[in-house]
């Protein structure tokens, strides 16, 4: 598993890769953060990010993949 550090420095890389290519796979996402290194809304928080950010998320297939509008437990980003 990956440490504070590695994993700040693992989501910073994806967010500079998904901005300037406009779009991640889900591979990509999980080889830079293996399941299980982020929780269930930590990564769910991600993805928001990046969508945000305007970065569209791809399945093996290409196609896109939506974000739940909340994360798991139902509980929206603060302000």
């Amino acid at each position: 598993m990956k440490t504070g550090s590695e994993s700040h420095e693992a989501r910073k890389a994806l967010f500079q890769l998904g901005i300037r290519r406009g779009t991640l796979t889900l591979d990509e996402i999980d080889r830079a953060l293996p399941p299980g290194s982020l929780s269930p809304s930590e990564r769910w928080l991600l993805f928001y990010s990046l969508r945000a950010a305007g970065v569209e998320i791809r399945d093996r297939d290409g196609t896109s993949v939506d974000v739940p509008g909340e994360p798991p437990g139902g509980h929206t980003p603060g302000p």
